[in-house]
């Protein structure tokens, strides 16, 4: 017992002193207040778009849209033939709708073609890592349904930085990192490399007359069915079948298919938007909102749900103890993730009322092992908390748990190869008005570099890579024609007393989860206000299977601030935790705030990227 009296003096020594150290600290950045409307995501010119909206008289979900227009057109972390997943709360009906516009594997993509090819997984690049356009009909669906303006109105920023924009440093050191293959691909290439340079440098004016194209056929699209006669919604969902079904999709599957792609013209008209009911867990009393299964969303609320049986207060913010409770929970949490979770419209049915119950969360919560990591957390059995008997029980007893663990020396290298995937793509989206509209966007794919279909210069996403092959790695994921693959891409919306308390998301892959959970714990628990809590140092596991590349996994890796206390660190490496160090580690959170007592919005956007907030009293 002698380690869990070291945990509770460390505990109570940093429950002492964490109010004065860290939580009244100045952060990097300030809190932005608004009273009128916000608009917060991962890039400037972008956020800016977002504000253009509300000047228009558009809502937060024109504004969400604009943003996401303008964040796919600067490509670095996501383009066009990505895919978008939504949180929605509509203040007329009181409640959060699902977004999924997930992009789908297209015609030929079967289990028996990647193992023909000697492959556990699809590959992390090229044409045979695409999945179906998704964002495309997402911004247009949510416009549609719940937005003010016309579609000619949202994509009008994203049309102008299409016909040039000053290219920012990330996006160039991507292009210079992946040069070679791009080059490979024709319609890339002519896109990047023009005159067979390196690409373009900093602040240099980058043209993408194929793409402002093809926005401007949507828009043309929405006049010729408005001068029918048509209603707005109407006239966007025109442009909406232009492009899945009209002569964008013609040219985009030539462009695909020229190029090795199996996709189909079938694929992209069969394909749909999906309207959804999100999971929903309660932490001391706040409902907390996610996403569905083809998500990783469900993770936060599994997390949430076993953490809820411990004191996490009296631990201490970021003492040993606090940490290892984080790391084990999130072990258990994602190792579910990894066997039960996919495509919710596909067979077989994910148990998902039995990995949200409380009663199973308790049981995983047991399992703990407060002394030292497991290497080999594995998924558990939900199946008796949903009165089911599990389909699976051979496939989950051949689970192979842990992976490699590595040395010390091994770190460095760890950082830019294994990394690089765990933190892949995405940007995050927060905007709300002054009418009870808020939206939450985690949008994704088909960032650099990706294979441009043809003259659409529309690039083809990547996320087919999220698929197995075996069944043995997760029964319920594995990839097959029409399929949504089981995704990190995860916004997040909590209600609290029934009305909005936060609208939060974050990029960085299998870390997406992780960091938010820390960031309501940080809310909620210890009291920040917002700009702390997404500046605030968080934890990172390795242990669960990356989602990206080979799916590898490392056990007992942890990253964790640079200023963490040495003894904290001692503590940790005792319990068998492999560290690293990071300068900066709570992950570019976007977040929003509800200040119902004064009636104003709190926007917290990370020091971590290029996230920016605009606003409006």
């Amino acid at each position: 017992m002698k380690p869990l009296a070291r945990f509770a003096s460390l505990a109570l020594t940093v429950a002492l002193v964490t109010p004065s150290l860290v939580f009244a600290q100045a952060t990097q950045k300030p809190v932005l207040h608004a009273k009128h409307w916000i608009a917060i995501t991962g890039k400037p010119m972008a956020a800016t778009a977002g504000a253009m909206m509300y000047q228009k008289g558009g809502n937060a979900v024109d504004a969400a849209a604009a943003m996401l227009g303008a964040t796919a057109t600067m490509w670095d972390v996501l383009s066009w033939g990505g895919e978008t997943q939504a949180l929605i709360y509509h203040p007329g009906e009181k409640r959060v709708i699902g977004i999924n516009a997930a992009g789908v594997a297209p015609a030929g993509a079967t289990a028996d073609y990647f193992k023909g090819e000697g492959l556990d997984h699809p590959p992390a690049t090229g044409v045979d890592a695409m999945v179906t356009p998704g964002t495309p009909g997402g911004l247009m669906t949510m416009v549609a349904k719940w937005g003010r303006l016309r579609l000619a109105d949202v994509l009008a920023p994203a049309i102008e930085m299409a016909d040039g924009y000053p290219v920012e440093a990330s996006m160039v050191q991507g292009i210079r990192r992946d040069r070679s293959r791009m080059q490979e691909w024709p319609y890339t290439s002519s896109v990047f490399f023009p005159d067979g340079g390196d690409g373009p440098e900093i602040g240099e004016i980058f043209v993408q007359s194929d793409l402002a194209t093809t926005l401007r056929k949507l828009v043309e699209a929405e006049a010729d069915a408005l001068a029918a006669g048509k209603s707005r919604e109407e006239a966007i969902m025109a442009a909406y079948d232009r492009f899945y079904r009209g002569d964008i999709a013609e040219e985009y599957v030539r462009g695909a298919r020229e190029q090795g792609s199996s996709v189909t013209a079938e694929d992209l008209a069969n394909w749909q938007v999906y309207v959804e009911e999100p999971v929903m867990t309660t932490y001391k009393g706040i409902e907390v909102y996610k996403l569905q299964q083809w998500t990783q969303g469900p993770v936060m609320n599994q997390t949430l749900n076993i953490l809820e049986n411990f004191d996490l207060k009296s631990m201490g913010y970021n003492s040993a103890r606090y940490i290892h409770a984080l790391y084990q929970a999130m072990n258990l949490a994602f190792a579910d993730r990894d066997f039960y979770y996919g495509d919710p419209y596909f067979p077989p049915e994910e148990p998902m009322e039995g990995l949200l119950s409380k009663e199973y969360a308790k049981q995983r919560a047991d399992q703990i092992d407060w002394e030292r990591n497991d290497p080999n957390v594995r998924p558990g059995d939900p199946y008796p908390f949903q009165g089911g008997v599990n389909p699976f029980k051979s496939l989950l007893d051949r689970w192979a748990g842990g992976g490699r663990i590595i040395a010390d020396a091994d770190v460095a290298q760890t950082r830019s190869e294994f990394l690089d995937d765990f933190y892949q793509g995405t940007t995050s989206i927060q905007a709300a008005d002054e009418n009870g509209w808020v939206v939450s966007i985690t949008p994704s794919g088909a960032w650099v570099p990706a294979v441009i279909a043809g003259n659409t210069g529309i690039g083809m996403g990547q996320r087919a890579e999220a698929f197995v092959v075996n069944d043995v790695d997760g029964p319920y994921n594995v990839i097959e024609p029409g399929k949504r693959p089981r995704a990190t891409l995860t916004p997040g919306m909590a209600l609290k007393d029934g009305r909005p308390y936060l609208s939060f998301a974050v990029q960085g892959g299998d870390a997406q989860d992780q960091n938010l959970v820390q960031f309501f714990l940080n809310m909620v628990e210890f009291d920040m206000n917002v700009q702390q809590a997404v500046e605030a140092a968080n934890i990172n596991s390795f242990q669960m299977r990356t989602s990206f590349g080979r799916h590898t996994s490392r056990p007992g890796l942890m990253l964790v601030q640079n200023a963490t206390p040495p003894w904290t660190q001692t503590e940790l490496r005792e319990m068998g935790y492999q560290l690293f160090l990071g300068e900066r580690t709570s992950g570019p959170i976007n977040a929003i705030f509800f200040d119902w007592e004064h009636g104003s919005m709190w926007g917290g956007s990370s020091n971590h990227g290029d996230d920016y907030g605009v606003v409006w009293d």
